[in-house]
């Protein structure tokens, strides 16, 4: 689990520091203020730390590391994250599973890092992590997957999308079904009214409802989101250890189905699952106010105001910020239009 991250002259992100997370955290502000940038700095961070010293991947952390910062941002060099309008190296400081992470970086690096020092040992985070993107992933499965071959990579697709489409097809491991995860699921496919089904020879999914089969291309978007995580469920490649990082939550989602979704991202909280989502809805943050209070939860949230970014929680209410401002204003100019 995540407990505190600082990060300076990270691209957009000059100066970041959040500290007391808990199973349920929010990034909320403006297109264009890092929100995104924000949850791939984290997910490289906790990719790399479950790499390393997993399977036969021999390499040392830094070189996992960098090789993840370099697929997931994809710059011409990882110098180039360093922010452009700062002085000094870009820096992450975090703080995981009781173990302390950080590295540093200048504009002139090119693809490899300096030694960590670092008191995470190796094969000790057996957990999986993962980033559920804004856009569709099921109907470009394929073509994800073929643009990073061994033999020809190439740009485009990032690691958030090619390390979800890697384990969308695994087996199901045989480890333990949590209570919460079945739970999870069953709620997920009465959302979606069905489940998809991966078809080996055709090698394509299928929307399955009742008896009938559908072509993936024939399926709603908010139907595929919400099924991706089902998939994960189902197949073991969740477990309670895991972090999930939700990139707008409530894209392509019926409001309805947003508020049924934030309800099953809380039970598999419950459950130990770390969650990070970012979003531009103010839906969003008031469904997950209305669970803080409810559920007496602490719910983090980072919020960008005036071009700084400040903490709150939920529990404690909702905080100033143009998002909410916003709706908040709609909501009284629709009521001066009714007394008219």
């Amino acid at each position: 689990m995540i407990t505190k991250v600082h990060l300076e002259n990270f691209g957009p992100l000059r100066n970041i520091e959040w500290g007391q997370l808990g199973n349920i955290n929010l990034i909320i502000g403006r297109n264009g203020t890092g929100k995104t940038f924000l949850l791939k700095a984290l997910y490289c961070a906790i990719r790399s730390v479950e790499a390393f010293g997993r399977g036969n991947d021999n390499r040392r952390l830094e070189e996992i590391l960098a090789d993840k910062l370099y697929w997931t941002f994809q710059p011409e060099k990882i110098g180039d994250l360093v922010s452009k309008d700062g002085d000094g190296r870009l820096s992450c400081d975090m703080d995981l599973d009781n173990k302390h992470l950080f590295y540093e970086f200048g504009r002139s690096t090119e693809k490899s890092l300096k030694k960590i020092p670092t008191n995470i040992q190796p094969g000790k985070r057996p957990a999986n992590s993962i980033f559920l993107p804004a856009k569709e992933v099921l109907s470009l499965h394929g073509i994800i997957l073929r643009t990073r071959r061994p033999d020809h990579q190439e740009f485009g697709f990032d690691d958030t999308y090619f390390d979800l489409a890697n384990v969308l097809t695994d087996l199901p491991s045989g480890g333990k079904n949590f209570q919460e995860f079945k739970n999870s699921r069953k709620q997920l496919e009465e959302i979606i009214g069905g489940k998809l089904e991966f078809d080996e020879k055709r090698n394509r999914w299928l929307f399955k409802k009742g008896r009938s089969k559908f072509p993936i291309g024939l399926t709603a978007e908010g139907i595929k989101k919400i099924a991706i995580l089902d998939i994960l469920l189902g197949n073991r490649y969740l477990t309670p250890e895991s972090v999930i990082f939700i990139d707008e939550p409530e894209s392509a989602l019926h409001p309805e189905a947003v508020s049924k979704f934030l309800d099953i991202i809380t039970l598999l909280a419950k459950r130990g699952v770390q969650i990070f989502m970012a979003s531009h809805s103010y839906f969003v943050v008031k469904k997950l106010y209305l669970i803080a209070q409810k559920e007496r939860l602490s719910i983090p949230l980072l919020h960008e105001a005036d071009g700084a970014w400040h903490q709150s929680d939920l529990k404690d209410g909702l905080p100033d910020n143009s998002i909410i401002d916003e709706s908040v204003r709609l909501y009284e100019e629709a009521i001066d239009l009714a007394l008219l």
